[in-house]
């Protein structure tokens, strides 16, 4: 990955305007903010700038007002969830550029910190329009990116501005990108990846990069029904793509061409209901019964990944291994985090996870804050899996 700058190249900042891009789409419920994750993992970089006596101006979007006003997409209420996290005064200006955006930053004083309206607020924020672009230019002097996760679009505050202010990278941007490229960038070997989630549709992209990347590639989830399908196994009524039973049978063959394991599973947790405390058998995965549903992974596919884990130096992780949200069909997602989380904690292991569904499960396994790095950026950290270049990273390395 190639350099870029960071807080530690910006010396004396006192009294510089920072136009500070942060992720502040966070959930919100009768108005509050139901979790301020997001808000807690930029607030060092907030706090930096403005203890090193910058103005600080903050860029975001939230929700999808499709480049007009909406009261229903406002960040006004979200400047009181910012001021709680970060216990330190936040101001709020009514638009994020023009007389009201230029009026809140002259009235700044050093240390200060200004939110501004939703970028998306103007159609040119996601059209990255030059012109939109240089009004939000005008209210600063630097540019910081501390927003990974929309890092994978090419708008006005995510790329343009990197191209028109020095740019640097925030430290929840830097902490993001130095642990990608201990992922995939330039890892130690052996690297094992697992991939779970529905359907093998969504991560085509995904599977055919990491079998080039990768020594071992774990498919869990309802995907891994398709490849088993692919395979000649009968899996019952099981979540299944049948139609692209030829993909999976392709991804199959790079897989054995790049010299990348494929571990699916060997046997399986069924059941006849889809529910919590359903009926259910482990049995092996050449017996699933006619009208039963593959649910999770069994105990023996347990025991496989993690002597996968034992021989492995890192591990990049999105997507559970069964029906996690359910018992008992979380045991294998929950046995092998812990397992990995142990592994990371006795320094045998890097450990990178990603993906809403992943951190989700994380959580619930209760080895999120074990792992090395777990991502929250969503789309981003699943474009960077799949070998895209993101738009905001690249402007930053410009």
């Amino acid at each position: 990955m190639a350099g870029f700058k960071t807080l530690d190249d910006l010396k004396d900042i006192t009294g510089k305007r920072v136009l500070l891009r942060v992720d502040l789409n966070v959930p919100v419920k009768d108005g509050e903010v139901t979790d301020t994750t997001r808000i807690e993992r930029v607030a060092p970089t907030i706090t930096e700038l403005s203890d090193k006596g910058a103005k600080v101006i903050l860029l975001a979007h939230f929700g999808r007002p499709k480049g007009k006003p909406d009261p229903e997409s406002s960040l006004r209420p979200i400047a009181h969830a910012v001021e709680a996290v970060l216990d330190r005064r936040v101001h709020f200006a009514a638009d994020c550029i023009g007389e009201a955006a230029a009026k809140a930053v002259d009235d700044m004083a050093d240390g200060d910190i200004l939110l501004l309206e939703n970028t998306r607020f103007h159609a040119g924020e996601e059209k990255n329009d030059p012109e939109f672009t240089k009004a939000l230019a005008q209210n600063g002097d630097i540019y910081v990116n501390d927003a990974f996760s929309a890092a994978h679009r090419a708008h006005a505050s995510t790329e343009g501005l990197a191209r028109l202010l020095p740019a640097y990278a925030g430290r929840t941007m830097q902490a993001e990108l130095e642990a990608l490229e201990k992922g995939l960038g330039k890892p130690e070997r052996p690297v094992v990846a697992i991939v779970g989630g529905a359907k093998v549709s969504t991560k085509i992209d995904l599977l055919t990069n990491l079998v080039k990347k990768v020594d071992a590639l774990v498919i869990g989830g309802g995907m891994a029904n398709t490849f088993l399908a692919a395979r000649g196994t009968a899996v019952g009524k099981s979540l299944c793509e049948h139609d692209l039973a030829a993909t999976a049978k392709q991804i199959m063959i790079d897989a054995a061409s790049a010299g990348c394991a494929i571990i699916l599973p060997v046997d399986a947790v069924v059941a006849r209901k889809f529910e919590a405390g359903a009926e259910n058998e482990t049995v092996d995965i050449s017996a699933i019964p006619q009208d039963a549903m593959i649910l999770d992974v069994g105990p023996k596919s347990i025991e496989k990944v993690k002597e996968w884990l034992d021989r492995a130096h890192t591990l990049v992780w999105n997507g559970p291994l069964g029906a996690f949200e359910i018992e008992p069909f979380d045991r294998a997602t929950v046995e092998v985090a812990q397992y990995a989380a142990e592994r990371t904690k006795d320094g045998f292991l890097i450990s990178v996870a990603g993906g809403g569904d992943t951190v989700a499960a994380l959580n619930h396994a209760d080895v999120a804050d074990d792992f090395t790095y777990v991502s929250t950026a969503g789309g981003a950290f699943l474009e960077w899996m799949e070998g895209k270049e993101l738009p905001g990273v690249a402007a930053l390395q410009g």
